[in-house]
């Protein structure tokens, strides 16, 4: 069995309910509005999703009996097939005015619109990020994933590799299409992977010296003059090995590496003259600010005080609506009480405009055709008619008709039987009922009336005096076979037939 997807979710909150909640609108289970409320045979209501999760397991007794001390089996135990689907309920709340929870929402409707439109849509709902966990409004999400989400994946711009925002400077240290600048000529871009082939060949590129500053390899060379020197003995040098000498001077710069520092101090000067511009700047509109957010502050005051002054407006306003409310609540079930009391006149009306008096009684019975092919059906295999009296203050009948059959006559007669029913002047007429019974269908032609009569067995409980609404039918099971109906008659026109019985008032 197809379910609809909103039938899949317990009840909605309480909270969004704008009016005055009442208990009649509450799942027994999950006690929040009904959604696609079901009755059980008990009388309670639940929620399509909490009674089938219910009753999933097996049968299960209703918790809600047990706790209004009414339980009684079996209408209290709950299981598949014991609940409808209470659409009266289900219009009644759908119906109900609600706003949203969500702080900044200004939605208002009835739950039919916030079920179909708001709920799981709203902008303001919150949510947490699926990455971060960090919670965010639903209609920020797009930008929190990315601009703001710490653990958004973001795509190297040079060499394309994802990674992670947070390890931006890591990747940026190994990155192999990270651009250079080399130091000897200055070019740049040079991707990482490229540097070392790039500065292998650079003509302009210095690699440090291995040893101390101011340190010159020199080797000895013939016919260099100096001043005589004591000869000592030594061990001869390896052959080839050049001479290391040490001085104490530092060499002095060339005259393009100071021209490069002078230029670098001159442009390093102009920065620092263009920071300290920045900075007078930056403090002219701090001021600026500063005054702005005193106006600001003043505003923000102004607005508070309002802002306090509607909503005691508002509190007053919400008391006289929650006062006017009752009132009208009050009214509608007055009405409620009056309308009932109405349909029971009208009820009674209709009753006695067509009860008589004299013991004759003529029933007639419209759409045979749909009537019949109830009972057949089993829908309304029995049919009672109006009552009707001996008298005034007499007996009170009526009869009951199977169009179907009852008994030895089910599916091959029409049966028709007769009912004492518990009158109001019972206790001044003569018991058992003793009076002789006539039934007829008549003859829309006044030809052959089927006519069966009988006298009451005395012994018999049908004729005893009533303990209850009615006692039981007694009358003729065999009244009429169908074939004769079925048979071109005059019995049916118009779809109606009519039923009339006589009762004896001889002795009365």
């Amino acid at each position: 069995k197809k379910q609809c997807p909103t039938s899949n979710k317990p009840g909605f909150p309480k909270q969004i309910l704008a009016n005055k909640l009442e208990d009649k609108h509450l799942c027994n289970c999950c006690q929040k509005l009904l959604r696609r409320p079901f009755q059980a045979q008990c009388g309670h209501r639940f929620c399509s999703y909490c009674f089938n999760r219910t009753v999933r397991d097996g049968p299960q007794k209703c918790s809600a009996c047990i706790k209004e001390d009414i339980f009684e089996e079996p209408t209290s135990i709950l299981k598949q097939g014991c609940a409808f689907p209470d659409n009266a309920a289900r219009r009644e709340v759908e119906n109900l005015s609600v706003v949203c929870i969500n702080e900044g929402c200004t939605w208002k409707g009835n739950i039919k619109e916030y079920e179909l439109s708001h709920e799981g849509k709203c902008d303001y709902m919150i949510i947490p990020c699926p990455s971060c966990k960090e919670q965010i409004r639903f209609n920020e999400q797009e930008r929190h994933n990315e601009r703001e989400c710490p653990e958004r994946t973001l795509n190297c711009k040079f060499c394309k590799e994802p990674f992670h925002f947070k390890n931006i400077k890591a990747h940026d240290e190994i990155c192999p299409k990270y651009p250079m600048i080399c130091e000897g000529c200055a070019k740049k871009k040079i991707p990482r992977e490229k540097y070392v082939d790039h500065i292998k060949f650079c003509s302009k590129f210095r690699t440090p010296c291995r040893f101390h500053v101011g340190a010159t390899n020199s080797s000895s060379s013939p016919g260099l003059s100096g001043p005589p020197t004591l000869a000592l003995p030594l061990p001869p040098p390896p052959a080839l090995a050049p001479t290391l000498t040490v001085s104490t001077s530092f060499t002095p710069l060339p005259s393009s590496v100071g021209a490069a520092l002078e230029l670098q101090l001159h442009s390093e000067k102009t920065k620092v003259a263009e920071l300290g511009r920045r900075c007078t700047d930056l403090e002219v509109k701090a001021g600026m600010f500063e005054n702005v957010v005193c106006v600001l502050n003043r505003e923000v005051e102004r607005f508070a005080t309002t802002m306090e002054a509607s909503n005691r407006q508002h509190r007053l306003d919400q008391d006289k609506i929650e006062v006017l409310s009752n009132k009208v609540r009050q009214l509608e079930r007055t009405v409620g009480l009056k309308d009932l009391t109405v349909a029971e006149m009208e009820g009674r009306l209709r009753e006695i405009s067509g009860t008589t008096f004299d013991g004759v009684f003529i029933w007639r019975i419209s759409d045979f055709t749909k009537k019949r092919q109830d009972a057949i059906a089993g829908r309304a295999p029995a049919m009672f008619s109006p009552a009707f009296y001996t008298s005034k203050y007499g007996y009170k009948m009526c009869l009951r008709i199977y169009l179907n059959g009852d008994g030895t006559g089910r599916g091959s007669h029409l049966s028709l039987f007769f009912v004492v029913m518990r009158g109001l002047s019972d206790a001044l007429l003569k018991w058992p009922f003793n009076q002789k019974v006539t039934l007829m269908l008549l003859d829309q032609s006044n030809r052959e009336h089927i006519i069966d009569a009988f006298r009451p067995d005395v012994t018999s409980s049908s004729f005893q005096r009533p303990v209850s609404e009615m006692n039981i039918a007694s009358g003729c099971p065999l009244f009429c076979p169908l074939s004769k109906l079925d048979a071109k008659n005059s019995y049916i026109r118009d779809d109606t037939i009519f039923i009339k019985a006589i009762v004896d008032l001889t002795g009365l």
